[in-house]
């Protein structure tokens, strides 16, 4: 939650209440977000809702003094009156133990029926039970939205579903709960692929359920967990038979049956179809951290880098556009995003039928968008957000962009072309700790060789071949080899490139064969917390030597604030957002056109 301008220093304003409180690592990555998730998917009216000041409840039965302040109290009505207490929520940093103890104590001391402890790492819901003087626990998948009744958890129809804005903490709940309590999986690979494979079933329960009848991606209270997770077996069978492309028949949901019902239970609620933020993405970056990919120089490009790229690059419906480093996606889905909102654009103009839209919109998705990546488990979340959004799915292969194209295989090759593309967006992988070796794939390139400078003719010739280069100087070549005459590219590279004596030739080289554009320079937090490698972004159209101007002017922009801070937490101040406009303008004035 970012930090109102108008409270003073070390304060936020309090979503609920309204009130100044303290900016504390709880109240911030816990209260205010489950305050917000409260109002905004469970539809509880802020009114009934209690933060500031704290509800009380006692700490053993003869306590007359109210000593435990709750961090979030929920109440049946208004008035907010001890009797009508319903839900509380308890949201101190303490291990999932130890929540639960002191959760149950508050349920135990007050007219609550439910608890919810979250931490803003995990989360866990318990339901009180009293019987006969003797008062129980049961944890469940989720509470009761408001005006559910508790039988009816998870017998959501269709229609009912909730748009999310922001799914980080219900994924990142599900990725702690996952590592620290499933049986026979605990690598975050394995993980993720398990999460992604129940979000498929998930989307195709939405896709495929009438909008007055009950979705079977749900977990109910009483139900045991071998029948959720039955029903969710038979969904992921007819989710393969669906989905070839991208999951194999080997696939398959190995997760033990609570694990299975706790995952259920934190989504269910939710409509993914219509999500406003790239949940395989979102999912994906939570799962998979920077010990487990920053090795391989697999970082994900910011949403809003990604967003001013696409915007500065204007791809229309008649591009063909890839990415040869796509990892998740991210450029992929943007720029099918972009080209689809001009498809609704002309639809609109014309007076096309919706249906007529909307083939058109599979039809670009299918065969416009191509994307390659090494990695077999990247490339097939890219397959898989593709084909949840827009059926892209086959245009992306698992491939090592960089290999000499006799030794890709027959799909790349039929898919990917030399000089036949009119977009390229990337942000390739870099770093020395990832050299590229082998005489094959370096002679391919002439930067995979040694330059020398000739100063008796102020010229740099190539010489003799490099043992390794780093990945990102070769991919600049791969690219521009990609691009045909004209073809208009945007790439994140380490700022080395732009200045470093050393690298000269490079500079010397690619002058002579594309116009630059632009150089936009981003923040170094812009990749924090996984990497602090200074990147600047380079745009540039592909031109034979005879047609680059000898004396042009060149776009350049500095954004000092991208939206996060060096840990990743979100801030107000955000200049990435601008620069797009700022070119198109510059463009303007300059009467330049690609």
């Amino acid at each position: 939650m970012a930090i109102n301008k108008g409270t003073r220093d070390g304060y936020i304003i309090d979503f609920i209440s309204g009130q100044e409180v303290k900016a504390t690592p709880e109240e911030i990555e816990a209260v205010q977000i489950f305050s917000k998730q409260l109002a905004e998917d469970y539809n509880y009216p802020k009114k009934h809702i209690q933060t500031r000041p704290q509800f009380r409840v006692k700490a053993r039965p003869s306590d007359t003094k109210k000593e435990y302040p709750v961090d979030i109290a929920i109440f049946q009505d208004d008035k907010k009156q001890e009797d009508s207490v319903y839900i509380i929520v308890e949201c101190k940093k303490k291990n999932r133990k130890d929540g639960r103890t002191q959760l149950q104590d508050y349920l135990r001391f007050s007219k609550a029926s439910f608890g919810v402890w979250f931490n803003g790492e995990e989360r866990l819901f318990l339901r009180k039970i009293e019987s006969n003087g003797r008062i129980d626990f049961e944890e469940i998948p989720n509470i009761p939205q408001y005006g559910q009744r508790i039988e009816d958890i998870g017998r959501f129809k269709r229609k009912d579903l909730k748009t999310t804005h922001n799914l980080k903490a219900t994924f990142k709940a599900i990725r702690n709960h996952l590592a620290a309590n499933t049986v026979g999986a605990t690598r975050d690979e394995v993980l993720a692929q398990q999460l992604i494979n129940l979000i498929f079933c998930k989307i195709y329960d939405e896709k495929f359920t009438k909008q007055n009848d009950i979705v079977s991606f749900r977990a109910g209270i009483g139900e045991k967990a071998k029948i959720i997770k039955e029903r969710i077996l038979e969904i992921f069978s007819k989710v393969k038979v669906s989905y070839k492309e991208v999951l194999d028949k080997n696939d398959d949901i190995t997760l033990d049956d609570n694990s299975i019902v706790y995952v259920v239970g934190e989504l269910q609620n939710y409509c993914l179809m219509e999500a406003e933020r790239d949940v395989i993405a979102d999912a994906f970056e939570t799962f998979i951290g920077h010990a487990l990919k920053g090795e391989l120089g697999q970082f994900f490009t910011p949403r809003n880098v990604i967003k001013m790229m696409v915007d500065i690059l204007d791809p229309s419906d008649e591009d063909l556009i890839v990415d040869p480093a796509c990892g998740s996606g991210g450029f992929l889905i943007e720029a099918l995003r972009y080209v689809w909102q001009k498809i609704d654009e002309k639809g609109k103009e014309y007076g096309w039928s919706q249906g007529e839209i909307e083939k058109e919109k599979q039809k670009i998705a299918t065969e416009k968008f191509r994307g390659i990546d090494k990695d077999s488990f990247l490339s097939k979340v890219t397959k898989a957000y593709m084909t949840l959004i827009g059926d892209g799915k086959s245009g992306v292969v698992c491939d090592d962009s960089l290999n000499t194209r006799h030794n890709w295989k027959e799909l790349t090759n039929q898919k990917i072309k030399i000089e036949s593309f009119d977009i390229l967006l990337t942000n390739p992988p870099f770093g020395s700790k990832i050299p590229v070796r082998g005489e094959d794939k370096l002679k391919q390139y002439e930067l995979g060789y040694k330059w020398k400078q000739n100063k008796k003719i102020n010229a740099w010739e190539k010489d003799k071949l490099k043992d390794k280069e780093a990945p990102q100087i070769l991919f600049i070549e791969r690219c521009l080899q990609l691009l045909k005459p004209g073809g208009r590219m945007a790439i994140v590279l380490p700022d080395g490139i732009y200045g470093n004596e050393t690298l000269e030739y490079i500079r010397n080289w690619l002058i002579n064969k594309v116009r630059i554009v632009a150089i936009i320079d981003i923040p170094l937090e812009t990749f924090l917390p996984n990497t602090g490698t200074k990147t600047s972004i380079m745009i540039i159209q592909k031109l034979l030597q005879s047609e680059i101007p000898k004396d042009y002017p060149i776009f350049m922009a500095i954004a000092e604030y991208c939206g996060h801070d060096r840990r990743g937490k979100e801030i107000d101040e955000d200049d990435i957002t601008n620069i797009a406009k700022s070119f198109k303008e510059w463009a303007i004035k300059n009467k330049f056109t690609f």
